[in-house]
């Protein structure tokens, strides 16, 4: 009786008979394709131990890891990169093409796996990661460089998009298991990014592009196996004798219009502010308003409009479970991002100065190591079930412990690691938890890769947001306290003060210590000291602004939904051997039929 609560429940969620979004001349099952939902006792005989099911666990898994690493690897040395082969201006875009090509492209994948399968995109994600590789490996300049990371984004979205395949492969009560085994693959890839990239520039003699080296070889790997092992549902077996020209047809070509564009000046116009551009120019101010504007014209055109295949159906945006899961998996990633992008930068701003560059590149793994081993320990959270009550507590603790983080300054390094760990981690715990509800709340299992997909973009952009805000308080805070503490200390110490912006330019790395005039030892230690109380005072207003969004997540939590009912045995799709697919499109005909 318990493993037919889920059922009911979803289905008072999201009825049938719905006319916005209903096809016109066909019913939901022609669109949605064939339902291949079973229970775990119904599955043949050792499935979970067949090649087939454990090839597909390995490439999904292994294909996370290498879409995370396809920036996270470079990012940490990018300096590396602009000294080989720039310097130039557009340095930034290395990561802005990454970033808006992998956004764009989560929704779409999601939405047209569903319809179409899943097999053919991920092999073609592979082929494309593989190439966008090899591009950015040979990439004789920045320019050529962008252009590879360019392919490895929109390659990403089929790699970072693990949730849905993974997820559907397992019975729903193993879905936060399924998911922290895929994230044990970031750990070379992105919890050690940081290690990893200062190691291939200094201890190997392909430096940088080592990373792309190393992807190539992954990324291929990973494309084979997919190719041999991964056969979920395809078009056919979905939906039998129907053509995939009437799908693309009915395809929802303006809501996808209207999505790329307002994602893509949207999320341009944030990541070019106070970088590329000040906030208050035209270029900045234009693109996020139209960005915006698009983005409003694509809800309403989803919502107003019936269509027979919606880019985005509003229906799953009616599910609690979903919105809230959503919302905190992107409040979330905002102070992952907070640490990810503050916690590097603190390390070689206060402590670096002290040890070296290679015991810089171990601190810096901190904030993500933690993430990723509160993931690892989202499984364990089984065990003791209540899990709306387990995000509760862990995006409250780790909210609490980075928010801490602005107790510290350049003397409490010990202090700082243990906050910035635990916070990381407890944060890990949400990610994969929240991720994972996703896929679960999804009422209509057929929209597993839709939901997910739209979910993943919105975490991007909201996410974006927020790292925009903290890097934003981060230059406006240090444009202060700098300015006020460190030519002071300065000139105090006996330096003359038509030497402090040389002194400052040398401590930014824009020029050489030994050649700014009257300097000493004791002024050099004077002002160094100077800076990191200036760099501190600045840091510790960005941790307390992580507040005003984890606040937010916390109001959230209060509304979350219990999802132990719908943890059953049931599994949402079945891989299938080769040869087995005109076999699934006859019993869909037979179905029909019948």
């Amino acid at each position: 009786m318990t493993d037919h609560k889920p059922d009911i429940a979803m289905a008072e969620r999201h009825p049938e008979n719905e006319s916005i979004n209903k096809p016109h001349g066909l019913d939901s099952e022609d669109v949605k394709g064939h339902d291949f939902t079973l229970e775990q006792s119904d599955l043949p005989k050792g499935y979970f131990r067949s090649l087939n099911f454990i090839g597909s666990i390995f490439c999904i898994g292994a294909n996370l890891g290498a879409g995370t690493g396809a920036f996270a690897l470079i990012a940490p040395i990018l300096s590396f990169v602009d000294a080989d082969i720039g310097p130039s201006p557009n340095l930034n875009w290395v990561a802005l093409s990454y970033l808006l090509t992998s956004s764009i492209g989560l929704a779409f994948v999601g939405r047209l796996t569903d319809i179409f399968g899943r097999r053919w995109f991920f092999i073609g994600s592979g082929i494309l990661a593989t190439i966008g590789s090899i591009v950015c490996a040979t990439a004789p300049t920045i320019n050529a460089l962008i252009a590879g990371e360019c392919l490895l984004g929109l390659a990403s979205a089929g790699q970072i998009l693990y949730g849905a395949p993974i997820s559907e492969l397992v019975p729903m009560k193993h879905r936060f298991w399924a998911q922290g085994y895929a994230v044990t693959w970031t750990i070379p890839t992105s919890s050690m990014s940081a290690i990893v990239g200062y190691a291939f520039v200094y201890q190997t003699s392909v430096g940088w592009r080592g990373v792309f080296y190393f992807l190539i070889a992954l990324n291929a790997l990973i494309t084979v196996a997919f190719f041999l092992f991964y056969r979920p549902p395809n078009f056919s077996m979905k939906h039998g004798g129907r053509s995939k020209v009437q799908y693309i047809k009915q395809f929802d070509y303006v809501g996808a219009f209207l999505f790329i564009a307002g994602m893509l000046f949207f999320i341009m116009g944030l990541s070019w502010g106070g970088s590329l551009h000040p906030w208050k120019s035209a270029s900045v101010i234009a693109t996020i308003v139209v960005g915006f504007l698009c983005l409003v014209a694509f809800a309403l055109y989803e919502t107003l409009v019936p269509m027979e295949e919606p880019f985005v159906p509003i229906h799953i945006f009616k599910d609690r479970a979903f919105v809230i899961a959503t919302l905190m998996w992107s409040l979330g990633a905002s102070v992952y991002y907070a640490n990810a992008i503050l916690w590097p930068s603190m390390v070689f701003t206060l402590f670096a100065s002290d040890h070296g560059v290679m015991w810089a590149g171990w601190a810096s793994c901190l904030a993500n190591a933690g993430i990723t081993l509160g993931e690892l320990f989202v499984p364990l959270g089984t065990i003791f079930k209540k899990r709306h009550w387990q995000i509760r507590a862990a995006f409250f603790g780790g909210s609490v412990f980075v928010a801490c983080m602005a107790t510290c300054n350049q003397d409490t390094f010990s202090r700082a690691a243990v906050l910035m760990f635990f916070g990381s981690l407890l944060i890990g715990y949400n990610e994969i938890a929240n991720s994972t509800v996703i896929t679960l709340a999804v009422a209509d299992q057929r929209e597993i890769g839709t939901a997910n997909g739209i979910a993943s973009s919105l975490r991007n952009c909201i996410s974006t947001i927020c790292s925009t805000v903290y890097t934003t308080v981060l230059a406006n805070r240090l444009a202060s306290t700098i300015p006020a503490q460190v030519p002071s200390a300065l000139i105090k110490a006996g330096l003359p003060s038509g030497s402090v912006a040389a002194f400052l330019a040398a401590l930014s790395g824009a020029g050489k210590m030994s050649a700014v005039d009257g300097v000493t030892p004791a002024i050099e230690a004077i002002g160094v000291r100077a800076y990191k109380g200036a760099s501190s005072d600045a840091f510790r207003t960005v941790f307390l602004t992580t507040l005003a969004f984890s606040g937010l997540g916390m109001v959230l939590s209060i509304f979350y939904p219990n999802v132990d009912p719908l943890l059953t045995n049931k599994v949402s799709v079945q891989i299938h051997s080769k040869g087995k697919e005109d076999v699934g499109a006859e019993v869909k005909r037979v179905d029909s039929q019948v």
